[in-house]
């Protein structure tokens, strides 16, 4: 019932994002290697669909309402507690400061998928346009900061595309070695 799977699944929203059924079995599959919870494969069906929604989204330069967006993403996620989380953080007002929604949310402190995943869209919703926005809306809260912006940053890097990443931290990153390709 771990975060994990939903931590990583971003890519994969992403690649299967013409297909938003295709996309939330990939996601299944994904966490069935290291998650078998179904809580633990919720988040990451979650977390795909979000994806892969936000991926559209900065393909196409159309947007979604905030609740076309949540009700998406209810509809493929299964039952259980990460579901009810994310109907939960649907019906938060996206003005709502960030700490007053990981209260009622979670932060990730708990480590679980129901505790990491609905906080994680609320904020990606709210700010699907800015990529740095989203991420200092998840870091001040706290809670598990580095599982929270992997899933917030996979998603909004999707929306944003390579033009709304901002081209300072870009140029602080690692670089990539690619040994052996």
């Amino acid at each position: 019932m771990g975060n994990g799977a939903a931590m990583r699944v971003a890519p994969l929203g992403g690649w299967f994002a013409d297909d938003l059924d295709l996309a939330a079995a990939q996601a299944r599959f994904s966490a069935e290697v290291t998650h078998m919870h179904p809580d633990g494969i919720a988040g990451a069906v979650a977390v795909a669909i979000a994806a892969a929604l936000a991926w559209q989204t900065g393909q196409s330069g159309a947007s979604f309402s905030r609740s076309e967006f949540f009700a998406e993403i209810i509809a493929r996620t299964p039952a259980g507690e990460t579901r009810s989380g994310i109907e939960t953080a649907a019906s938060l007002p996206e003005e709502m400061w960030s700490h007053d929604a990981a209260t009622r949310l979670g932060d990730g402190s708990r480590i679980t998928s129901a505790d990491t995943v609905p906080f994680c869209l609320w904020v990606a919703a709210g700010n699907m346009g800015d990529f740095t926005e989203g991420l200092w809306a998840t870091v001040h809260v706290g809670g598990d900061i580095d599982t929270n912006c992997a899933i917030v940053g996979g998603i909004l890097a999707l929306a944003v595309g390579d033009d709304g990443l901002p081209s300072a931290w870009l140029t602080m990153r690692e670089e990539m070695a690619l040994t052996g390709l």
